[in-house]
This record gives structure tokens, C-alpha cells and sequence, in this order.
């Protein structure tokens, strides 16, 4: 039985998701390929966009509803409901300005259609 991949851990993924240029878009990208860093990239998640954000002296809405918005449409649908429970986790700002960014994306509706 294999944990998740150690590199790249949180902090990486967090940095990635931070700064959010194009390379950093293909890195993510290949971090949502592989199931076993989905862990490393929801810590990362977490950590940095999330609970930072929350406590930032400025926060930067805009930015984290596009990460939203991006995650839904880039993300298999494995991760769709994870990103969302993750985004309801808190009431504060940020989550909610990530949780509207997924509901513009569609994604938990692709991943999870209606019969």
C-alpha cells in the first residue's frame, strides 16, 4: 500500500497555486492527473488559498474565484466534490469567493449530472 508521492508536498503545491502563472497552470495540471496527489494538492489548497486568504489582511476575491472557477473546469471529476467540500468547509470570504468561482465553472454539474 502506497501513500501519496512526497514530492511535490503542500507548500510547493501552495506556491504554485499562489503565484498561478501559466507554468504553474501546467503543473497543476499534472498534479490532477495523478490520484495520488490529490492529498499534497488539497493541503496545498488548503493552505495557501484558502486558509492564508482568510487571514490576509487584503482579501483578494477575484483571484480566488478564478482559481474556482479554473479548478471546475481543469479538474477530473474524482476532485470536483473534494474542491467543493472544501469551499463549504468555512463561511469566511474566501471560501465563499472559491465556492462561487466552482459554481461558475459547472464542474460538481459535469462531474455529477442529474438523472
Amino acid at each position: 500500500m502506497s501513500g501519496p508521492a512526497a514530492f511535490p508536498d503542500r507548500d510547493s503545491t501552495a506556491a504554485k497555486l499562489s503565484s498561478f502563472g501559466d507554468t504553474d497552470q501546467a503543473f497543476i495540471r499534472l498534479l490532477m492527473e495523478n490520484p495520488e496527489q490529490d492529498e499534497n494538492l488539497l493541503e496545498g489548497l488548503y493552505r495557501h488559498h484558502l486558509d492564508v486568504a482568510a487571514e490576509a489582511r487584503f482579501l483578494n476575491s477575484l483571484k480566488l474565484e478564478k482559481l474556482g472557477e479554473w479548478l471546475g473546469n481543469e479538474a477530473p471529476p474524482r476532485l470536483q466534490m473534494r474542491f467543493m467540500e472544501a469551499a463549504r468547509s468555512s463561511q469566511h470570504p474566501a471560501y465563499q469567493a472559491f465556492r462561487a468561482g466552482l459554481n461558475k465553472s459547472g464542474g460538481l454539474q459535469r462531474a455529477f449530472p442529474k438523472v
